[in-house]
């Protein structure tokens, strides 16, 4: 491979400074990661969207053990001012 890019060229060879690997090791080891990173499936936003649908889900399906309304509980009077 020949690297024609000179701040690429600069940045493989402080890699391989850093590392103690040759070029072509060094920059070989870099562009398997980011392969590895890109071929990930991009699952981590919808995880936890799915997590907080399922606990949604789960709370909505809870019985409901107190008949106050929502304004009770929370201690709101008919126009909406603490009680």
């Amino acid at each position: 491979m020949n690297i024609k890019d000179e701040q690429a060229h600069e940045m493989a060879r402080e890699l391989a400074a850093l590392t103690g690997e040759t070029m072509t090791k060094a920059v070989k080891i870099a562009i398997e990661e980011r392969l590895a990173r890109c071929q990930k499936p991009k699952r981590k936003s919808r995880g936890i969207a799915d997590k907080l649908n399922r606990l949604a889900e789960y709370c909505a399906s809870l019985p409901e053990y107190d008949d106050r309304t929502d304004d009770e509980i929370i201690g709101y009077d008919e126009n909406g001012l603490p009680s």
